[in-house]
């Protein structure tokens, strides 16, 4: 297999609307989330996008083209596209505009806003739907089938998703503490972020990951099953453990899930390396969280800004979260776990980690 390298990358999210802002609020302490207003009253924090359109689709095409404009895409490359949502358009139809033929008229209607000339893939798996997209992406690139591939994860605003997980009593009312002593919940949010994959070296390489469904717990992640996809990252990667510098966590602030999570990377790992979550500073963006994340993280590593948990750490969870600099990380595992039972998980490598010291940049910088 061929390698395959990330040589763009954006993100619109809550804290800004490219990743220089995101960063820039990272250092002046984050954003908080706004609230979304219910039928009956009722009100849950929600990190949306500080972009006002009053036509979902007229908003939701703004900020795709942004993106794709951050990232650097060429639309006449011909590389394929794998959008990635869980809500698709959903907000569009509960504001009365008008309901596609099926979900795939969403992805249809972003590769016309975008003017795609190669092919397009629509990805809906719930949270691990934009990390899925990820890993086909670099399937098709490590096997030669194509040079470059273009993965883009778009959730958006709407009053469905936020229901769905408040009935389930899944939410918090205040704000997200993963691993936070008296954690209580999760908070949703928007993003739409690009990841552009090639086969010609960059500073990040993608060396491998793995997906596994696991249905036994539809909502939650399974301890077991986390510790297998740690097993079969690694082994598509060709490392070890002990080569693991830093792990992304799916941890979103759950009271069961975060303990799940962690018991299973602990079975994995003899020790345990150090620990980031963005989720507190953009919420949990469902489909688009894979692309998000990696997006951010990647930016915070080569910045070396990190969001800074002001709260407890839970004392039982024995793990704490990390300030990593980028001289101390050469690979990254990051996870997201879904709905349906999804574990997915990827390795990065930094190449330009040279004598303890990163060195280079991406594209789009």
């Amino acid at each position: 297999m061929r390698p395959v390298y990330l040589h763009g990358r954006a993100l619109i999210s809550a804290l800004g609307a490219n990743l220089p802002q995101a960063l820039a609020s990272i250092s002046a302490g984050g954003r908080g989330a706004q609230r979304m207003e219910l039928a009956g009253g009722t009100s849950w924090p929600y990190f949306r996008i500080d972009h006002l359109e009053s036509d979902w689709r007229c908003r939701a095409k703004q900020l795709v083209c942004a993106a794709a404009r951050e990232a650097g895409l060429e639309a006449d490359s011909g590389a394929p596209l794998f959008v990635a949502s869980s809500s698709l358009d959903i907000g569009a139809i509960e504001n009365g505009e008008a309901r596609l033929e099926d979900g795939y008229g969403f992805t249809e209607k972003i590769a016309g806003w975008l003017n795609w000339t190669g092919p397009v893939y629509l990805v809906s798996s719930a949270c691990t739907s934009s990390l899925q997209a990820l890993l086909s992406a670099s399937r098709l690139i490590g096997s030669g089938s194509v040079n470059e591939a273009v993965v883009l994860g778009v959730e958006l605003s709407n009053r469905f998703s936020v229901s769905g997980f408040a009935a389930m009593q899944l939410l918090t009312s205040g704000k997200p503490k993963p691993l936070g002593l008296n954690r209580d919940g999760i908070t949703l949010g928007e993003a739409v972020s690009v990841l552009q994959l090639s086969s010609q070296p960059a500073r990040w390489r993608l060396r491998g990951g793995s997906h596994i469904v696991d249905g036994r717990d539809p909502t939650g992640a399974i301890p077991q099953t986390v510790t297998q996809m740690c097993e079969q990252a690694l082994a598509a990667s060709g490392l070890k453990p002990s080569d693991i510098d830093l792990i992304k966590l799916q941890a979103a602030g759950s009271p069961i899930n975060d303990v799940n999570e962690l018991t299973g990377l602990a079975a994995a790992f003899e020790s345990l390396p150090p620990l980031v979550t963005l989720k507190a500073a953009i919420g949990h963006t469902l489909g688009a969280s894979g692309v998000a994340e990696i997006a951010l993280l990647t930016a915070c590593l080569e910045a070396n800004i990190w969001p800074q948990p002001d709260y407890p750490i839970d004392p039982d969870l024995y793990a704490g979260l990390a300030q990593p600099t980028a001289e101390s990380v050469q690979y990254v595992l990051a996870d997201i776990l879904g709905f349906g039972g999804g574990h997915t998980a990827v390795i990065l490598e930094d190449t330009a980690r040279v004598n303890g010291k990163a060195r280079g940049h991406t594209k789009n910088e």
